[in-house]
Parts: C-alpha cells; sequence; structure tokens
C-alpha cells in the first residue's frame, strides 16, 4: 500500500526535505499531470499560487517542470491566497489549482493542495494515485523509467511554464473585483473603522484592496512579508497583536487572517476575540432572519464548543458534527445541501459562495451580519455562552490507534465518568502536525485543566514507551 502524503489539507512538511524536495515535488507535477489527462482525455490547464514563504518559488519552479514535461498548460497566479486558487480553478476556467502554503504553520514548512474545478480539492482517489506513483518511482532503479511519467520530456519544460493568458496581477485583480462585486453585492462599509492583520501572508495585498473598496477606514498590520515572517507573532495564531492595534487606533472591528487566509478571526472593539463558533453563530442567525440558512442547521467539527451547539438548539437550529478538517465539513454541508459550516479556527464555508474556505468571505459576510443588527460585534459575540474548554497538544513521534494505549483508554474512561454527562472529552490525532490533541469541557476551569494535563502526559509516555 502506498505511503500517506495527503493529509486532511494537502501534503504538509518541511521545505527542501522529502516529500517537499525538488525531485520529488517535480515527480508530484509530473504524476498530477498523468492524472489529469487521463481523467480528462486531453492535457490540462493548471493554475499555480503560492503564499509568502521564501520556499515557496522554488517549490512552485519545481512542480510546474514536471507538469510542463507532461505536457500541461501552466500558469502561475504568484502570491494569492487558497482560496484564490480554488476561485481561479473555478472560473476561469483551469482544470486544477495547485496551492504551494503550510496555512498557519511557521515559515520553515511548506505543502501542496490540490483544488478541482469545482473549486474543492481533488477526490481521495486522485490522491491516492500520486501517492502510489511515488511509491513507485522510489521503489525503482535509479536509471529506469518507471510508470507514465518518469522518463517523459518536452521541450518546454525548462521554460517553467506555458504561454500565460493573463499576468498574475490580473488574476489577483479577478479575484479581487469577486469579492467586492459578487461576495459584497452592495455592501458598504462607509464609516467603519476596520483592523486587518495579513500575518504576513498570502493576503497582505489583497484584504487591505477589498475592505478598502467596500468603502471601509483601514488600519493595516502584518502585511510586509520577508519570506520568514509569516504567521510570526501575528495574524489569527496570535490576535493579541490585532487587539492592540484595535484598542490603540479605536477601532470597530479587527480581522486577523492566516498565512493564506482561508480562516480569519475576529477582536471587537474592546480587543476581545471572536472565535469560529461565534462567527458561526452570528452568521447563522442572520442567515436564518433573510431565509438563506438552507436545512435550517450549521455543520461544525467535534472541536466546537459545547455553548455552540447549545446556542443554536435555543434558537431551533440543528448542530451536525464531523471529524476535524474543512473537506469533511464539506462534505457534510454537500450531502445535507447545507449553507453554512465551519471550524472553531475561523475556517468558515458558505456553500453557496465557495467550496472553499475563505477568511475574506468569511468577514465580508459576518461584517453584513453586524451590520444588519445594528448592534457592535462584541454584543453579538457574548450571545454564546462558552463552556470552559482546554485543549493540550502533545508532541508524538508515531499516532497508533488509541484502542492501542490501554493506559490511555482507561484514563479517558475514568474522566468520562468523572464528568457525569456534564462535559466533553476529545483525544485525536492532527492530520498536518506530528501531534496528538486532548480537548476537554466541562463546568469548572480547575477541573478540566488537571484532567486534560494528566491525560497528556499519560499519552505522551505510553506512546514513547510503545516506539521504544
Amino acid at each position: 500500500m502506498a505511503k500517506r502524503l495527503f493529509g486532511t489539507d494537502g501534503i504538509r512538511g518541511e521545505a527542501g526535505k522529502p516529500p517537499l524536495d525538488e525531485l520529488t515535488v517535480e515527480r508530484i507535477g509530473r504524476s498530477l499531470t498523468h492524472h489529469l489527462t487521463a481523467e480528462l482525455g486531453r492535457l490540462p490547464r493548471i493554475v499555480i499560487g503560492r503564499d509568502t514563504r521564501e520556499s515557496g518559488p522554488d517549490i512552485e519552479q519545481a512542480l510546474t517542470r514536471g507538469a510542463v514535461a507532461l505536457g500541461a498548460h501552466v500558469e502561475s497566479a504568484g502570491v494569492i491566497t487558497t482560496p484564490g486558487v480554488a476561485f481561479l480553478a473555478r472560473t476561469v476556467p483551469f482544470d486544477a489549482g495547485v496551492v504551494i502554503s503550510a496555512s498557519h504553520n511557521p515559515f520553515r514548512d511548506n505543502g501542496i493542495k490540490v483544488f478541482s474545478t469545482s473549486g474543492q480539492k481533488i477526490a481521495d482517489a486522485m490522491e491516492r494515485g500520486i501517492e502510489q506513483d511515488l511509491e513507485d518511482w522510489d521503489h525503482s532503479a535509479p536509471n529506469s523509467t518507471v510508470s507514465h511519467s518518469e522518463g517523459a520530456t518536452n521541450n518546454n519544460a525548462a521554460a517553467g511554464s506555458g504561454n500565460a493568458t493573463l499576468s498574475a496581477h490580473a488574476y489577483i485583480d479577478k479575484y479581487i473585483e469577486f469579492l467586492v462585486q459578487k461576495v459584497g453585492n452592495g455592501l458598504r462599509l462607509d464609516g467603519l473603522r476596520l483592523g486587518i492583520d495579513c500575518a504576513n501572508g498570502a493576503s497582505s495585498k489583497i484584504a487591505p484592496a477589498v475592505f478598502t473598496q467596500l468603502g471601509a477606514e483601514v488600519h493595516v498590520q502584518c502585511a510586509a512579508p520577508d519570506g520568514r515572517n509569516i504567521n510570526e507573532g501575528c495574524g489569527s495564531l496570535h490576535p493579541d497583536a490585532l487587539a492592540t492595534l484595535v484598542r490603540k487606533d479605536a477601532l470597530d472591528i479587527g480581522i486577523a487572517f492566516d498565512g493564506d487566509a482561508d480562516r480569519a478571526l475576529f477582536v471587537d472593539r474592546h480587543g476581545d476575540l471572536v472565535d469560529g463558533d461565534q462567527t458561526m453563530l452570528i452568521i447563522a442567525d442572520y442567515l436564518r432572519s433573510i431565509g438563506r440558512l438552507k436545512g435550517n442547521a450549521v455543520v461544525t467539527t467535534v472541536m466546537s464548543n459545547l455553548g455552540l451547539e447549545l446556542a443554536l438548539s435555543e434558537r431551533g437550529i440543528d448542530t451536525i458534527r464531523t471529524n476535524v478538517g474543512d473537506r469533511f465539513v464539506l462534505e457534510e454541508l454537500l450531502a445535507r445541501g447545507g449553507e453554512l459550516g465551519g471550524e472553531q479556527s475561523g475556517h468558515i464555508i458558505f456553500s453557496s459562495i465557495s467550496l472553499a474556505g475563505d477568511g475574506i468571505i468569511t468577514a465580508i459576510e459576518l461584517l453584513r451580519a453586524v451590520q444588519a443588527s445594528g448592534a457592535p460585534l462584541g454584543d453579538l459575540a457574548r450571545k454564546l455562552t462558552r463552556y470552559p474548554q482546554v485543549l493540550v497538544n502533545v508532541p508524538v513521534g508515531a499516532k497508533p490507534p488509541l484502542e492501542s494505549l490501554p493506559m490511555v483508554m482507561a484514563e479517558m474512561q475514568r474522566i468520562e465518568s468523572e464528568m457525569q454527562g456534564k462535559g466533553r472529552l476529545l483525544v485525536r490525532y492532527s492530520g498536518t502536525e506530528n501531534l496528538a490533541r486532548v480537548m476537554i469541557e466541562g463546568a469548572d476551569h480547575g477541573t478540566i485543566r488537571r484532567q486534560a494535563d494528566g491525560l497528556a502526559a499519560l499519552m505522551k509516555k505510553e506512546i514513547d514507551l510503545l516506539c521504544s
């Protein structure tokens, strides 16, 4: 069986090391082109965009060489958000959009994720096919021409791309126009004093342009990427920096994006954080009021706070929980014909607008809901009574099934018995990092902190023993 490279958010790892070394990335480009060609019955058109990491251009060039070597027409959108690439794949149209980004990870990491013409990530079958191709190459003789694409050549490969139809700037302008005209759709933010933290990432030029065109007075920080400062002490991972700006400049609302701007978190005028759960409640209220909350339900993950579920229930709105990952949220939205779904992290999907989570779309929709309510963001956010929640990340060298950890399983059963049905316990492995996550919700913060820390320490100990 081929080694799994694609996680819940594409391929991710340290730049320059397998699977993000030059040779493997070039082979990914070849394999992707082969599978697209087989599916389409013709050579594919591919658009590539990246965030601001210093490793991005080299990865883009390697992937492009591999794709062009098999005849793909490849165009670069330059530095653009992840949902911006999904938009281009859906509308230009291209046959696939490739994003080179590690989202909220540090600059040393990078990643590859691929979107189809629907604007959602490529099917599992194609991901498995690419993984199998890479494994076949790894097990081949050094000078052999393994499979469909290893021996292929193309005289244009050295150029790095096909003939461009539009410049990268034109593609970015096309995306900005979509956000302002189609998503904004008459929204005017004149008089609103808005703070934006771009995480020194892909939204650094795009987000300020969008909200300025919508009429807001925009105060921007962390929009000067240098290749290494992406997500560093800023953006949605570190919203305190934005809270300081909002309080200092007496702003109405702050928006914090992550490195590839597929998510957004907010702060109110007092600098208090408004997370994805609160955002979904505010927007669900608004969508229901105008008859746009299809299915009368919100799709969220097992990580969303119990308070969101209770607040939605009070409004007669159903909560559907999925595994963590926007892929699972989207699958459930499409299966149920729903409109709104997302994660506590601020990764939110509006299925009638885009099948990819988009932090800028989330911000536009939240600002629309706040404006329609006539109330300050903080007042709306406080309608969600959040249960105390503790999340502990446990670095692990392996991810064995929880059922193979008897001490961990016994402690989980003991904690659940102690809760007496008045809380939630969740233990899972990260889909993108070598981490186990222990999350506990309950009425008393001190109690759940003790429980979570104890379980996390036990988990690390038992996994270390298993790996030794």
